[in-house]
């Protein structure tokens, strides 16, 4: 709670250092791109804060075809990358067995990673899903805080488990199991931030997505409906400084986890985000492979980065960042606390510099 209240540059620089040292010895220079397909806007919860929320009438909905999702995973193949992350709202229209046809394709004509980001499903569809070929799942559950969770994201059926059971029940199944957080959601505390961060390590992620809480307009939570109480004072703000430093904190308690920067840090700031997310511990870009005729409405929140980007050119422009940093891209899917070979020598930290 100290560090995440800490306003002091000089002191700011000695966490990122940290960080980024912690990140160096244990995960090394190798940054790993993770292609994202966006592969539909349909989504039955009601959850507050997200554009994709069903009762959001102003979004025009679609579903890719699965020879466009096929089409994405060949680019990402040719393009290098190591992953593939098949995401989308809690669409009950993409079946179990249309998912795993998919996973199966995927993993049988390429050598990509696969990871899924569909919501909460049954423990039978993600074993399903698991013994199809899927490698990672990631659920983010965007606070500990049991209180604030429920007002901000309400349940679909009474008998479902919570997300912490669920991510428990990923690694049992033998995935790779990913959570995350939003950081300044409304009524969130700096004391429930800090307890976010010690979760990630009791629930051993494998990955970590941390970004910032952007209102969207059409959601309860973004126009104002919703305001959760807090004490004055209390509440974490959702300032690139503090998903910076969330990142650095993650990245010294969670040492080996694979932390990406993530696109939502690039939409908060677009010249710097993405690079000043690495700077602080990440190890991981997601470059974006929807087909752009989709991209804009996949609108978790508003204005997201890149959304006009063709594949190519997100492509270069992320790989042109990581060589301004003298970081190189992974090769092949880099699991869990990979460390490939050109990156294991360990420097002495220098103090780290954020663009702001």
């Amino acid at each position: 709670m100290e560090w995440l209240k800490e306003r002091k540059p000089s002191r700011l620089r000695e966490l990122y250092a940290w960080a980024d040292f912690v990140r160096k010895r244990h995960v090394g220079d190798a940054v790993h791109l993770r292609g994202l397909i966006e592969i539909s806007s349909y989504c039955e919860r009601q959850c507050m804060y997200c554009g994709l929320r069903k009762g959001n009438r102003t979004l025009t909905r679609y579903r890719m075809r699965s020879e466009e999702i096929l089409e994405c995973a060949r680019l990402a193949n040719l393009l290098g990358y190591g992953t593939v992350v098949l995401q989308a709202g809690e669409d009950d229209a993409l079946t179990v067995n249309w998912i795993a046809e998919i996973v199966q394709w995927i993993k049988r004509e390429t050598a990509l990673a696969v990871t899924l980001s569909l919501g909460e499903r049954t423990r039978g569809e993600m074993r399903l899903w698991r013994e199809a070929g899927a490698d990672r799942y990631l659920l983010r559950f965007e606070t500990s805080d049991w209180e604030l969770y429920r007002r901000i994201h309400p349940q679909r059926f009474p008998e479902t488990p919570d997300r912490m059971d669920l991510l428990r029940e990923l690694k049992r199944l033998g995935y790779e199991a990913g959570g995350g957080v939003m950081v300044g959601i409304p009524g969130q505390s700096v004391e429930s931030l800090a307890e976010d961060i010690v979760t990630f390590r009791t629930l051993d992620l494998d990955m970590i997505g941390i970004g910032p809480y952007i209102p969207h307009a059409s959601t309860p939570l973004g126009n104002g409906t919703l305001r959760p109480a807090i004490a004055v004072g209390e509440q974490a703000q959702s300032s690139e400084e503090m998903v910076y430093k969330t990142i650095a904190l993650t990245r010294i308690l969670c040492p080996d986890a694979n932390i990406p920067s993530t696109t939502a840090l690039a939409t908060i700031n677009k010249t710097h985000g993405r690079k000043n997310g690495l700077k602080a511990g990440a190890n991981v870009v997601m470059p974006n492979l929807t087909p752009v005729r989709y991209r804009r409405l996949y609108e978790i929140y508003p204005e997201k980065a890149c959304v006009e980007e063709s594949a190519l050119d997100c492509n270069e422009c992320l790989r042109g960042q990581i060589r301004t940093l003298g970081r190189f891209v992974g090769r092949g899917q880099g699991r869990r606390g990979t460390l490939e070979p050109a990156a294991q020598s360990i420097l002495q930290p220098e103090l780290v510099q954020l663009q702001v």
